[in-house]
């Protein structure tokens, strides 16, 4: 068997370093009552007698104040101040390489 040497492969500068949120789930919990609402409506064709119960209920789940929104992560206003001391400008990595 012979031993293959290839030439090493360098990754180009980083431009910008940015950490993305993770995807989660977002609560909603009027989701699950605007469902029978309409369910109820397309059985019922739209009556507001036969669907009140139904409707009263999304109206007082919409009509609740939504919760505070949880403080944002500053970790990427973080990575733009110390972006020059962690990868540097692709002006001064070639100077030093030569």
């Amino acid at each position: 068997m012979s031993s293959v040497h290839h030439k090493p492969f360098r990754l180009p500068p980083v431009k910008t370093l940015r950490v993305h949120a993770p995807n989660g789930r977002k609560e909603r919990p009027c989701v699950t009552i605007m469902s029978s609402v309409l369910a109820c409506w397309a059985s019922a064709g739209y009556s507001t007698s036969a669907c009140a119960q139904v409707e009263q209920a999304l109206r007082a789940c919409m009509d609740q104040p939504t919760p505070a929104k949880p403080r944002s992560s500053e970790i990427n206003y973080h990575l733009s101040r110390f972006q020059d001391r962690v990868s540097q400008p692709a002006s001064k990595a070639n100077k030093k390489s030569k």
